[in-house]
């Protein structure tokens, strides 16, 4: 121990008499393990963590898919991950070696509720609920903050409303007041008691960037948001989550949950043909952990994070590359000093020992240094990966895993990279030293020096490569023409079913909307639609055309008033657009998009008047064609051929025999507004008309289409400006290992590079001698490099937009921009080496 600690005395003393080495390492180091800890900060906290809920262990999922949100009809591959509530109920009942088994609405981030407190004279606002089975909290083993929790009997038909209020709202909006718990609010216009606040943590059953701000019985759900799924053991809509008592083998279980799953489905009209038998056969519930829980978020980020992973652990290769050649530098420079040492007595072991100490102490301070990196890394990666999240259960902050991910790596670093360095050192024979070391003719730096650089400047390549070309799919992206028009144009998206509007009330309400927008000055066009272009969202149907057998083919499905098109600047190719007479008294149209009639007609085929519905042995036919309109893109670029129709916000088909009180397609999720103007006070607007047509109609999100078409490429936005960043770093890096290796050289050949001073050598010369060792490790990099970069491009190509081969044009940029690096960080050294004094060379001799 005393040996140790006069080592790392020792080792101090040293590191503060040479600050520029000791500041280069150490920021060096913080750079590449900081930001491998920053992106670890995420891939823990997406795709490692539990929830902190009790025994996450033995928390199964039922289901390996992520599904959503209401699905009906046989899954294709038989494979079940969302359930219909009759289905939930006979699982319960009839496996009874879960301990609970709790069932989790699917898509509550689709259904917000419009909540206010009673007595108050706060505004109503739109917040996100979840509805959840009674035995929710207690399947996970939560204990409640303050009150309780839902509870079995709260999720009976008759039941009295009540909620749980999560954590994070309850602090958000009432600063943590104990007297919300038993107070009444009123939800979609209906009663409401909070029994309860969540505990702290608890963020539900799925990391999301809007986790929910009231957990709700399921069974009040055709109450409170007028579905009428609930009760139809056909939809599926819940997720289910259980806890398997001890000591039972998951494999039995799982047959036996397969088995009452194949009975609970039987009667299921996809199941009674004799095809259906033998596709019941298949049908099945794959088992996955359920301690993370629902992993939607997992599922979106895992590949991006898993490409980062990889990206910055390139950089902390190049990173400890310069550290391995400071420190063969660091080790060179000191060999007279070993020399002597060796010479009075010093085994090499100690030396070694001494140099190793010095070498983990610098990785030491970098990992502290990196962890600061690594918190200001994982902020922003945050905001760009979630930009505008106020609800984020996710921090920052490195979590004690991430400080040992952080630790570990730096020990492992200096270990790693000192050992080389020390044994080389250790090893110097004292005669050598001691006979001068300065008269060497030896042409360049050691050899494995110049290999790092060369692995330096070929992993910067890949890196350049990589930045480049997911800068140019993002730039494909923000370019592609989406057949839209997002000047001056406001997105509202609204609840009118949360207001307390039953579907047979909507018609009058859209009017009403109509009317007092257009009242605003500068307005030019009220769209009302289900949902937008470049939205998150997407409804379809099963199609057959009149006259055809059903091919097993669909379209999406948008409904919108007459001045939708306008008011998202979609333009009509052939016949017209929705009408302001396509009400619901008036025959039942549809207009159709291009790829829809590329989907379904032949090119000589004339779609106008043509009639399409639901599919069976007679096509219902209950749509007309009246209109073609181009191709908008809905939901994704990356959707090809999608085909679309769209028909009038209040139109019914003839054959719907469904009562309209429960024809919750009606309700319209956004308003369009195209203005002549821009206008910056326009959400202050919105906010006040909807309030004056009713107090409860209020504002779920509100952005202009420019955001949203934006927000639609934050993935992409965010995998490029990292890869940029990531890239840039590499190549600063590479370009200060060349110099300090060319810089080393120069020391290292001053006697020669005298003495052919001395005996005429020009500048130029001595310029080119020093710059054809930095040209020549840079050209091996790349000849290294490209070769690797298009393996890489394999695995990336996937996550590129339109991506068919690699553009050559980026390939030779960052060449090019590597080269240019290189002959700037070996200029320098390359002037200085023209510049010395020929006596002064040789008299240090």
């Amino acid at each position: 121990m005393l040996t140790l600690l006069q080592d790392v005395r020792y080792a101090l003393r040293l590191l503060r008499k040479t600050p520029g080495f000791t500041i280069t390492v150490i920021l060096t180091l913080a750079l590449g393990i900081g930001a491998n800890a920053a992106i670890f900060t995420l891939v823990h906290s997406v795709l490692l963590q539990n929830l902190p809920v009790t025994d996450p262990k033995t928390l199964v999922r039922l289901g390996d898919e992520i599904d959503c949100c209401v699905n009906g009809g046989a899954p294709a591959n038989g494979k079940y991950s969302l359930f219909s509530t009759d289905t939930y109920q006979q699982l319960r009942k009839s496996v009874p070696e879960f301990a609970d088994l709790a069932a989790i609405q699917a898509g509550f981030a689709w259904r917000p509720l419009t909540v206010r407190r009673d007595g108050t004279q706060a505004a109503a606002r739109s917040l996100s609920a979840e509805f959840v089975s009674g035995n929710y909290f207690r399947t996970f083993g939560l204990q409640p903050r303050v009150g309780r929790l839902l509870q079995d009997d709260d999720d009976n038909e008759g039941a009295a409303g009540t909620a749980v209020m999560s954590y994070l709202a309850w602090q958000r909006d009432y600063a943590g007041d104990p007297s919300v718990v038993g107070s009444t609010f009123w939800m979609n216009t209906k009663p409401v008691t909070v029994v309860g606040i969540a505990p702290e943590g608890f963020f539900g059953d799925r990391l999301s960037s809007t986790p929910p701000d009231f957990y709700l019985p399921m069974l009040k759900m055709p109450e409170l948001a007028n579905t009428s799924y609930v009760h139809n053991r056909e939809t599926q809509w819940l997720y289910m989550v259980g806890r398997v008592k001890p000591g039972l083998a998951p494999g039995a279980l799982q047959d036996k949950v397969n088995a009452v799953l194949r009975q609970a489905l039987a009667n299921n009209r996809d199941y009674v043909s004799e095809e259906g038998k033998r596709a019941l056969s298949k049908v099945q519930a794959v088992f996955t952990p359920g301690g993370s829980g629902i992993q939607e978020m997992q599922e979106r980020y895992s590949s991006r994070l898993r490409l980062l992973m990889c990206v910055s652990g390139l950089v902390l290769l190049i990173a400890c590359a310069n550290i391995a050649n400071l420190l063969l530098v660091r080790g060179m420079a000191r060999r007279s000093e070993l020399s002597v040492r060796t010479a009075l007595g010093a085994a090499p072991g100690r030396i070694i020992r001494q140099l190793l100490t010095e070498s983990v102490l610098l990785a030491l301070m970098g990992g502290v240094a990196g962890l600061l990196v690594a918190y200001a890394g994982a902020q922003m990666l945050l905001k760009l990966a979630f930009p505008g999240a106020q609800n984020l259960p996710i921090h920052g902050s490195p979590s004690m895993a991430v400080i040992g991910f952080a630790f570990g790596l730096s020990l492992l670093t200096g270990v790693i990279f000192g050992v080389l360095p020390a044994w080389i050192a250790a090893h110097t024979q004292p005669v050598d030293a001691l006979r001068g070391s300065g008269r060497t003719t030896i042409a360049g730096a050691p050899r494995l020096q110049r290999g790092l650089v060369v692995v330096q400047a070929a992993l910067s390549l890949v890196l350049l490569v990589g930045a480049g070309l997911f800068s140019q799919s993002l730039s494909k992206l923000q370019s592609a023409d989406l057949k839209l028009d997002a000047t001056n144009r406001y997105i509202v998206h609204i609840n009118p079913q949360a207001a307390g509007y039953s579907p047979s009330q909507v018609e009058a309400l859209y009017r009403t909307i109509e009317q007092r927008f257009h009242t605003l000055p500068g307005v030019e066009s009220v769209g009302i639609a289900t949902y937008t272009p470049m939205e998150d969202n997407n409804s379809s149907n099963m199609l057959q055309i009149q006259g055809r057998t059903f091919d097993n083919r669909g379209a999406s499905i948008v409904r919108g008033n007459a001045e939708f098109f306008d008011s998202v600047g979609t333009h009509v190719l052939m016949g017209r657009g929705i009408a302001p007479q396509d009400t619901s008294t008036a025959p039942a149209v549809a207009v159709v998009n291009e790829s829809f009639v590329k989907e379904f007609f032949k090119p000589e085929e004339n779609p106008i008047g043509r009639r399409f519905g639901e599919p069976g042995p007679v096509s219902s036919g209950d749509l007309e064609i009246v209109g073609v309109v181009e191709d908008t893109v809905y939901s994704s670029l990356y959707w090809k051929k999608h085909s679309m129709f769209f028909v009038p916000m209040t139109q019914r088909p003839a054959s719907d025999s469904t009562p309209i009180d429960r024809d919750i397609s009606l309700y319209a999720g956004a308003l369009v507004l195209h203005t002549a103007v821009p206008m910056d006070n326009m959400e202050t607007l919105v906010r006040t008309t909807l309030s004056g047509i009713n107090s409860n109609l209020a504002i779920v999100k509100f952005q202009t289409m420019n955001a949203q078409i934006a927000e639609r490429f934050n993935d992409e936005r965010m995998i490029a400006r990292l890869t940029m960043m990531f890239g840039v770093l590499a190549l600063l890096l590479a370009t200060i290992g060349l110099y300090g290796v060319t810089a080393y050289t120069v020391e290292r050949r001053t006697p020669e590079i005298g003495i052919r001073m001395a005996v005429g050598a020009e500048r130029k010369n001595v310029i080119a001698l020093v710059m054809r060792g930095a040209v020549v490790q840079i050209v091996l990099g790349l000849a290294i490099g490209i070769p690797v970069a298009f393996a890489a491009i394999r695995f990336v190509k996937s996550q590129l937009y339109e991506f068919t081969s690699a553009d050559p044009t980026i390939i030779l940029g960052a060449m090019m921009i590597l080269t240019t690096a290189a002959c700037l960080a070996g200029m320098i050294p390359a002037r200085r080496a023209a510049s010395i004094d020929p006596l002064q060379a040789l008299r240090s001799e």
